[in-house]
């Protein structure tokens, strides 16, 4: 195997492991967690909105670290974080120790894109970047479609699953170390500190941020959703994320279809398979079919439209690509930090009902916040 394709495999691994594992999956256990260690739905989503904050603060520390130690060392760093935070979760005995050990678990996440992006950009030929990142990224949608099989395999023993996961997480940071390059940014930056906020710029915060926040609806609350609605067990929610993270990968092509169609097109084409996607799972008159198709939905929705934040990023600041990429993710981040805790604090205080109407409505509203439209040409350039 090419060294490129060997890190391929693994950054695809690193990512399946940090997102959908130590990331995504406690929102698949949460029920089972609430009931062994008794906490409300409103200290579930804030322990759950704990992870996505962790998030936010490693992923701008790993841009600054991935410069200047090297792209193998924050990509080990970020396997063994993943693999001491599930370890923590797995052996949690309170509701304290939980949040801790989940918000472990959610940095790994943070450091674990921006040294594959520098170790692509160094090992892979620049006709073949686009393809492996790409597959890198598919990463999150594998992870999440396997922690369904697990949760079938193993039942509602959330430890046990959680053991192995973190023995995952601790294979990959072994196989990183020999794999990943010991590389460090060597050009200077186009720019440094803080960008000027543009109008398309901002339009990116708002929408990214309002989809990121409607988002957790299933991130974080999916096994509740399904255990609510049809006295789910984890083996029956395993197969809802089975069907989100396997629709995921179709997400891959968001890059076409903006060539295609145009950024506001696809914007609010997937906005509202995100908002149908949450409703389909979440409404009271749910079936098991519905709610494995709502499953998919959000699932091709939700990549697809990371695609679309990337994309507009990188046009709104084009002499700064990275950050431009970054704030869109960033603010995605923001947003789940701050939607897992209003969705758990609206589903005790009014309904279940409640929570997933407004949060569908959060989705559909980003749709309100449209891209300046570039040249057909230009926009055809920008895809991936």
């Amino acid at each position: 195997m090419s060294p490129a394709l060997r890190l391929g495999a693994v950054g695809f691994g690193l990512i399946a492991v940090c997102y959908g594992f130590a990331r995504f999956a406690f929102g698949l256990f949460l029920p089972q967690v609430r009931e062994d260690l008794v906490f409300s739905s409103t200290l579930g989503g804030v322990i759950s909105g704990g992870s996505f904050l962790a998030y936010c603060i490693t992923i701008v520390l790993s841009a600054y670290l991935t410069e200047r130690v090297g792209a193998r060392a924050v990509a080990v760093a970020a396997a063994l974080l993943a693999s001491v935070g599930m370890l923590g979760i797995a052996i949690a005995p309170s509701s304290f120790w939980l949040a801790a050990a989940v918000m472990l678990a959610g940095s790994s996440t943070g450091l674990a894109s921006p040294p594959m992006a520098a170790a692509v950009a160094d090992v892979v030929r620049a006709k073949r970047q686009n393809l492996t990142n790409t597959v890198i990224n598919a990463g999150t949608s594998a992870g999440v479609a396997l922690s369904g099989p697990v949760a079938l395999a193993m039942g509602s023993d959330w430890r046990m699953v959680f053991t192995v996961f973190s023995a995952t997480a601790l294979t990959i940071a072994v196989i990183a170390f020999f794999v990943v390059p010991n590389t460090a940014a060597n050009r200077p930056a186009a720019g440094s500190g803080l960008p000027s906020i543009n109008s398309s710029l901002a339009r990116l915060i708002g929408a990214s941020f309002l989809m990121g926040a409607s988002s957790t609806a299933l991130w974080s609350f999916g096994g509740e959703l399904a255990s609510a609605r049809l006295d789910w067990s984890s083996q029956g929610t395993g197969l809802l994320w089975i069907a989100i993270g396997a629709a995921g990968v179709l997400g891959a092509g968001a890059g076409s279809l903006i060539a295609r169609w145009g950024i506001n097109t696809v914007h609010l084409l997937f906005l509202i398979m995100l908002a149908a996607g949450i409703c389909a799972a979440g409404l009271a008159f749910t079936t098991p079919t519905l709610t494995l198709i709502g499953g998919a939905l959000f699932g091709a929705a939700y990549v697809m439209l990371t695609g679309v934040y990337l994309v507009w990023g990188i046009s709104a600041l084009p002499d700064r690509p990275a950050t431009g990429l970054m704030i869109g993710f960033l603010t995605i981040a923001i947003g789940q930090t701050a939607g897992a805790p209003v969705f758990g604090l609206i589903m005790s205080r009014s309904s279940l009902e409640t929570a997933v109407l407004v949060f569908a409505g959060l989705s559909l509203s980003a749709g309100l916040l449209r891209w300046h439209s570039l040249p057909a040409r230009q926009e055809q350039n920008l895809a991936f």
